[in-house]
């Protein structure tokens, strides 16, 4: 009988140290690179734009917000051009931190914008890992330019007196694109329906909510009926 006790107490033993070692010593393992794993599973590893989002992705951004350096070496592995800003205050209470003015990248821009670093990030992301992808599934072509109604813009949310994303460059705002071939897709006028360009921007909406934290479209209000709003705020939402 008290061996049968002392083997439940050795095997309880064996499975608590077993818990620890998996709990601390995993990580710590990975920290301290004494085992190889593939960056993209490697939460302490930047995150690369090129490879295809896993689980960690999301956290890979957030670690962006606080720092810039980081972000910009991000930044670097995607195609995006862009040209890094210093921090300012282009008006009353709305600073800018962080921030990069993008050009484009394989995708034209209707205009360069500026954004936050992290914005940018998800941009990048968005436009290799969804866009092109529902483009090509939906039509058989690239989008060749994406149509936005701009980035920066120091005001409050509509009938509220917090401030908008927008305030802190924080969230892109945008209304269409154009394929290929010349056509264009216009959330105004494309949404509704079933069509191809309707089911694309469906498509092109989930894409962006994996990739950004707040993604409002059409049906979420009448004020988001033109455009898709793409924040990098506190809150996730995909509406």
């Amino acid at each position: 009988m008290p061996s049968t006790i002392c083997s439940r107490v050795d095997v309880r033993q064996f499975l608590i140290a077993l818990l620890i070692f998996v709990v601390v010593g995993g990580p710590l393992a990975l920290y301290r690179q004494w085992i190889d794993v593939p960056p993209r599973w490697n939460p302490w590893a930047p995150l690369d734009l090129r490879d295809t989002p896993n689980w960690l992705t999301a956290y890979k951004l957030r670690r962006l917000q606080s720092d810039a350096e980081l972000c910009r070496t991000v930044l670097d592995t995607s195609a995006l051009r862009y040209v890094a800003l210093p921090d300012s205050t282009p008006a009353v209470d709305c600073p800018l931190t962080n921030t990069v003015r993008v050009q484009g990248s394989d995708v034209r821009l209707s205009s360069s914008f500026i954004a936050t670093c992290p914005v940018a990030a998800a941009f990048a992301l968005f436009e290799r890992h969804g866009l092109q992808p529902a483009a090509e599934q939906r039509f058989g072509q690239r989008v060749v330019q994406v149509d936005h109604v701009g980035s920066f813009a120091c005001r409050t949310i509509a009938g509220s007196q917090r401030r908008s994303q927008h305030a802190s460059a924080n969230a892109l705002d945008i209304v269409g694109f154009r394929l290929d071939d010349g056509r264009r897709i216009s959330v105004l006028r494309d949404w509704p329906g079933e069509d191809d360009k309707s089911l694309f921007l469906r498509q092109v909406q989930q894409a962006a909510c994996s990739s950004f934290n707040t993604t409002l479209g059409p049906d979420y209000n009448a004020a988001h009926r033109d455009h898709f709003h793409l924040d990098m705020g506190g809150f996730r939402m995909c509406r």
